[in-house]
């Protein structure tokens, strides 16, 4: 979509195009006059123009036009010269941008300058002089000079007049190049005898309003002879030649006629001695008219000829014409590189765009064969830049690293557009110095080792790896253990480090039920200056062995007791008679445990849980079922190889407590082998406490008796040091051991964390029977009170002894 807007304004009119707006104005208008009003023509607010700092781009160009901000308008800075601004060039036109800022927005604003009538046609010469023979046959041509007018279009000049006319008039002839060429035309025979000289007036008009007018005055002398002038063929030739074209290479042939006989029609061509130089290149026959080279032809000094060649008769009459040589290039020269300065080194610090080398290159060629561009190879991190005047700069492209290079041929190519396309090429050599710029690096960001508890000492569980890319000294790593604690202990305890090799060993021997794993920094030192260091995180797994078997914690073994579950006759299928609770302080699948009934009274009676220990009945209780049950149940680990332990479960199956008094007064006899093992332990007891008893008497008289030496040598006058003995507290007693039955019940540490809970758990159902009394059966409930007491040793961590004394 196009837009016209016309202002009000004298010459002036403006369109706007896609963010593009263009003016008109005429050359010559005073500084402050109004161009147009931009903030209308593109649809901008003033706020907006203030709002963002609206401002005219030249791109470093003279600024002819500014900007008033607060009345949107584009204002004449300078006053503009067309014909100094544009020349001959048109249209002659201004381009510069608007800018606005937050957000950015650009606009293109073309003014265009019209030409106004401002300069006046003039001559070079203000006389020219002319003999003519009285003999000159009318249609004589006389060349004059062009005058020149710097305006253009209808404000150049547009014609010329020639007063009088009464001998001569003007003949104006187009010529290729678009100029005018000039000519007096006689008319009318001349005749010496009465007019021996003539003063005419020549013109120049130009077309502008008003019209403006340059004049020069032509002198006519009459002379008496040859009355026909020779003439060219041609008034301009065109004639190209390459270059380092030999000598004796014809240019072009020139002809020229006239119409005299004898020493009258005789002529004769020389080239215008006006410019000595052409004389030394081209050679005109003065009979044929043929040019040729005489001299060496070099594009680089001169790329066109213009030559003057003139005809001239015996009688002195003459014509001129015009040859344009045109000399082509060749592609002869490639581009010349000169190194002014160059670095043999660089650090690999050096920051970006520094300068490594200044080159100097030209190419005397033109057009295309004197272009220049050159290159270096991609691979390398550096690139060439054009300054100004054909010097080049080599700089660095990117941040250099040695560790990735450390020297660079640079091979700098320059070739031009001819063709063929000539080239030269110079190789630069230059040297990266090393700094200690590189850390070390491990080869992974973490490591994690395994070693198997129960390990020997000094046994070594890893290897850490760092490297450092860079050179010698800069690239020497060390490792070190950093200071840290593992449990309050300080780590250097645990393990240690090869400082060369990064070997790491293990300083002790691990247990896996006391500590599962720990970690650790190790840190990569290299021998730089100043140092660059890393770190990485070692993590040391701990992996089990099965060296623990199962602990059974329900139900209790106890050494002269019996304790049973008890069973109704009434249980249906299912029935849970109890559960047996163990622990293994092993983990994983050295403490999966599994529990299975290896003996019992009757197998079809119960079943064990193989993975809950639970004790249930399989059939249906009938009468005919012993009252007395024992079961005999193992439980191992999944450890290899496997541990286990076994547990005795004594189970009674009745409706009442008397029935199973009965029952359970024989089973105790199994049990008299258990009794004399307890006697005799207790007999071994008596006996190592008398013995200790009596030791420490003895040590307490002997000290008694030395404390007593020493109060004597006090008293004395001898300088004694005092000796005191160390306390000792009276552990003797009397009494005698207690016939006691005892069970103890242990748990371990991390036993709370578990599920399983004890105290009450079939307490009700529990009998413990003595067999050297018969009053069990009014002991059960104070027993099963004890039980159920919340400081009960099975509710405790740790371990939990409970007794029980008989009569």
């Amino acid at each position: 979509m196009r837009w016209q807007v016309l202002c009000f304004l004298p010459f002036l009119y403006v369109s706007y195009v896609l963010g593009q707006v263009s003016y008109t104005i005429p050359e010559e208008m005073s500084k402050g006059s109004v161009v147009g009003n931009i903030a209308h023509d593109l649809g901008l607010d003033l706020k907006r123009l203030k709002s963002g700092k609206a401002r005219v781009y030249t791109g470093g160009s003279p600024e002819y036009i500014g900007l008033n901000r607060e009345k949107g308008v584009l204002l004449v800075k300078e006053k503009i010269d067309r014909e100094a601004l544009c020349g001959e060039t048109t249209p002659c036109a201004l381009h510069f941008q608007l800018i606005l800022e937050n957000p950015m927005e650009l606009f293109r604003v073309t003014v265009e300058i019209t030409d106004i009538n401002d300069n006046t046609p003039s001559f070079t010469n203000h006389e020219k002089r002319f003999e003519i023979s009285e003999s000159a046959v009318v249609g004589s041509k006389f060349i004059l000079e062009k005058a020149m007018d710097a305006d253009i279009g209808i404000n150049g000049l547009q014609q010329y007049l020639l007063m009088p006319t009464d001998n001569f008039i003007l003949k104006l002839e187009n010529q290729a190049d678009g100029s005018k060429k000039v000519e007096m035309v006689l008319q009318k025979p001349l005749d010496r005898e009465k007019q021996e000289y003539m003063s005419l007036l020549l013109t120049a008009v130009d077309g502008g309003e008003p019209q403006m007018s340059g004049t020069m005055q032509i002198i006519v002398n009459v002379l008496d002879a040859n009355d026909n002038a020779p003439t060219f063929a041609k008034s301009l030739y065109r004639a190209k030649i390459l270059e380092n074209s030999p000598k004796g290479t014809s240019v072009t042939t020139v002809s020229a006629s006239d119409k005299d006989i004898g020493l009258n029609g005789k002529i004769s061509y020389l080239i215008s001695t006006s410019k000595r130089l052409l004389s030394e290149l081209f050679y005109i026959n003065s009979e044929t008219g043929e040019i040729i080279v005489v001299g060496e032809i070099d594009f680089e000094k001169a790329n066109a000829y213009q030559m003057d060649i003139e005809v001239v008769d015996s009688g002195g009459l003459s014509d001129s014409t015009k040859v344009m040589v045109d000399v082509i290039d060749i592609n002869d020269n490639s581009p010349e590189i000169n190194i002014v300065s160059k670095s043999e080194s660089i650090s690999e610090d050096a920051s970006t765009n520094t300068v490594i080398a200044m080159l100097s290159i030209n190419d005397p060629d033109s057009e295309n064969n004197g272009k220049v561009y050159c290159k270096i190879d991609d691979a390398i991190p550096f690139t060439i830049q054009t300054t100004s005047n054909g010097f080049y700069t080599l700089v660095t492209q990117i941040a250099l690293d040695r560790e990735l290079a450390s020297q660079y041929n640079i091979t700098v190519t320059c070739s031009d557009e001819g063709v063929p396309s000539l080239s030269s090429s110079v190789t630069l050599t230059l040297q990266i110095s090393d700094v200690n710029d590189n850390s070390p690096v491990f080869e992974r960001s973490s490591y994690e080792a395994y070693i198997v508890e129960n390990n020997t000492p000094g046994l070594s569980i890893f290897t850490v790896k760092a490297t450092d890319a860079d050179w010698i000294q800069n690239a020497r790593v060390s490792y070190i253990l950093e200071d840290s604690s593992v449990n309050g202990v300080p780590v250097s305890s645990y393990v240690s480090v090869s400082a060369d090799s990064g070997v790491i060993h293990a300083v002790r021997s691990f247990d896996y039920e006391q500590i599962k794993d720990f970690q650790f920094r190790v840190k990569a030192q290299d021998g730089g200056s100043p140092p660059l260091s890393s770190n990485v995180t070692v993590k040391i797994l701990i992996q089990d062995q099965n060296d623990n078997p199962p602990q059974v914690l329900y139900p209790v073994q106890t050494a002269g007791s019996v304790v049973a579950e008890m069973v109704p006759r009434s249980a249906d299928v299912g029935y849970l008679v109890t559960k047996v609770v163990a622990v293994d302080v092993d983990s994983g699948q050295n403490a999966w445990l599994s529990y299975k009934l290896q003996k019992a009274t009757d197998r079809a009676l119960f079943e064990v849980g193989l993975q809950n220990g639970e004790i249930r009945t399989i059939r249906q209780v009938t009468d005919k079922d012993a009252v007395k049950q024992r079961l005999t149940v193992i439980v191992e680990d999944n450890g290899q190889p496997s541990r286990s332990a076994t547990v005795i479960v004594n189970v009674a199956v009745a409706d009442s407590f008397p029935e199973v008094l009965s029952e359970f007064t024989d089973f105790t006899h199994d049990k008299e082998y258990n009794d004399n093992l307890t006697f005799y332990l207790v007999l071994a007891l008596a006996v190592v406490s008398f013995l200790f008893i009596t030791c420490l008497v003895v040590i307490i008289s002997v000290k008694i008796y030395r404390w007593r030496q020493s109060r004597i040598l006090y008293h004395s006058s001898l300088p004694v040091i005092p000796y005191y003995p160390p306390r000792y507290s009276d552990t003797l007693g009397t009494g005698t051991l207690p016939h006691v039955y005892n069970y103890e019940v242990c748990r371990t540490t991390d036993s709370r964390k578990s599920d399983c809970k004890f105290g009450t758990v079939g307490s009700q159902n529990v009998l413990i029977m003595d067999p050297s009394s018969t009053g069990t059966m009014q002991r059960i409930q104070s027993e099963k009170n004890i039980l159920d007491e919340p400081d009960s040793p099975l509710e405790k961590d740790g371990y939990g002894v409970k007794t029980w004394e008989y009569s």
